[in-house]
Order: structure tokens, then sequence, then C-alpha cells
């Protein structure tokens, strides 16, 4: 793993995920599932706007808006998913990157590594498929960010 730190508000909810039992990893994913919050008017019935992360079991998409800045440091990042509310793992992990990385800037985002995901220590609750998905949807909203603020 690097030794690149999180985010303050992603490193808050890995230290939680860590020193977690498994069945409170659970618990806890759960409740990021629920609290994904519901897409916005504009974009409802508009998955056409949306990335979808095939990594993921179920399916899920994503999508990125970047603020206006004179720098990156001065774009924020707003995340919106999509996703069933029968997958709650997948949920949960959208939960958990749009409470981590929504309103922060654009070079806070790109600079998260890519195995955050892997620092939550849920190898040892769900399986290395499903964390697959997250890592890839990390890699997306990376992805997006930078297209989005390139000029």
């Amino acid at each position: 793993m690097s030794d690149t730190p999180l985010p303050a508000p992603l490193a808050e909810i890995a230290d939680d995920f860590r020193s977690a039992s498994n069945d409170l990893k659970l618990q806890l994913l759960l409740e990021f599932s629920d609290e994904l919050p519901a897409l916005p008017e504009r974009y409802a019935g508009r998955l056409d706007q949306f990335e979808r992360v095939d990594e993921c079991q179920s399916p899920l998409f994503l999508t990125v808006e970047v603020d206006d800045g004179a720098s990156l440091e001065q774009r924020e990042v707003h995340l919106f998913f999509d996703a069933p509310a029968e997958a709650p793992t997948t949920r949960g992990f959208a939960g958990i990157l749009h409470e981590g990385l929504d309103g922060l800037s654009a070079a806070q985002v790109l600079a998260v590594p890519d195995d955050a995901p892997m620092r939550f220590g849920l190898a040892e609750a769900v399986s290395p498929l499903r964390l697959r998905g997250m890592v890839a949807m990390l890699g997306r909203i990376k992805r997006q960010v930078r297209a989005k603020t390139a000029t």
C-alpha cells in the first residue's frame, strides 16, 4: 500500500472501519448504503449521462461535476451515484466514497491513492471481487475529474 495520506473525511471513515469487528463493518457498510443521497432532479431518468462501473457486481452508475475555479485547489468536486436498493454492498461503497470525497477540491480527489479502498480493512468482511468494484469506482471518479479539469 502507498503511504500517501487519505483526505481527512475519507481517513476518518477508514479509521472507523479498521477499528470495527467484521460484523460491525458490515453494519457500517449498510449505514453508508442507506445514507447514499438520491439523485438530484436534473439527473432523474438520465443514466445516459452516467458512466457504468462494470467491475461492480450490481449495476452502479456514477458521474462527477467539477465547479469552476482558477486552480484545481479551488474547483470543488460533486459525486452522484445510482445503485439499486437491493445492492447494499455496492451502495455502501458508493456511500463511503460520497461521504469521503464529495465537496473536496479536484486536487484533493486526484491525490487520493488508488489503493485507498484497501485501507478500510474490508477484505476480511467482503469478497475481493466486491472490493475491486470500489477500486474501480475510485478510478472512474479520478478519471472523470481529470477529464473535466483538463484545459
